[in-house]
């Protein structure tokens, strides 16, 4: 697929380009980056190169993973990126992180319910999945503001920095944002009504 711009009332999540190097790799010094997300730490302008040279360029290229810089629409710095990630089966999971000075003002919950939006009616997703290590407070609040409901604690559910961690997860679908899905949904029935 093409790189394509998604837009809010405040926001543009556009593709990453070259020119953001320097950018990305002086908010990724950031110790909260670097510690709850698998950016590497220390984070090199190395990594800058080969996150926006190849890791972006090449998620887009074979459809795997979409990631996007967001800046405020009217311009001005870049204040995040975010990207979905195909798990297979239509689901997708959304990742983020949000420069430093720009927390807290809802810019991500804005950015991922743009996400959402683009990836039920233009993916096909049928799950929307959020996970962050267990203690990630900020990533939750995210999630949570987003609508993403809450389905418990996966043990050693992700790896970071080469160790397995335990994480929070939840996940958004089609009908949280009133839209239809590609597959027909069978919720479980509820098994403490038939004790």
């Amino acid at each position: 697929m093409e790189p394509i711009t998604l837009t809010t009332e405040r926001l543009r999540l556009r593709n990453f380009v070259p020119e953001d190097l320097d950018t990305v790799y002086e908010i990724c010094q950031d110790p909260d980056i670097r510690r709850w997300t698998v950016v590497p730490d220390p984070y090199t302008r190395q990594d800058a190169d080969f996150f926006l040279n190849r890791l972006v360029p090449d998620g887009w290229r074979d459809d795997s993973d979409y990631t996007f810089a967001v800046e405020p629409v009217s311009g001005g710095p870049l204040l995040a990126a975010v990207s979905l990630t195909s798990r297979g089966s239509g689901v997708w999971e959304v990742g983020f992180w949000t420069r430093r000075e720009h927390r807290g003002l809802g810019y991500m919950a804005e950015t991922v319910r743009a996400l959402a939006h683009w990836a039920f009616t233009g993916l096909g997703c049928t799950r929307l999945l959020w996970r962050t290590e267990v203690g990630n407070t900020g990533s939750r609040a995210v999630a949570e503001r987003v609508g993403f409901a809450m389905e418990g604690l996966q043990r050693a559910g992700l790896v970071n920095k080469g160790t397995l961690r335990d994480c929070w997860v939840g996940a958004l679908l089609p009908s949280d944002f009133g839209l239809p899905s590609p597959l027909p949904y069978l919720p479980a029935r509820d098994q403490s009504a038939q004790a």
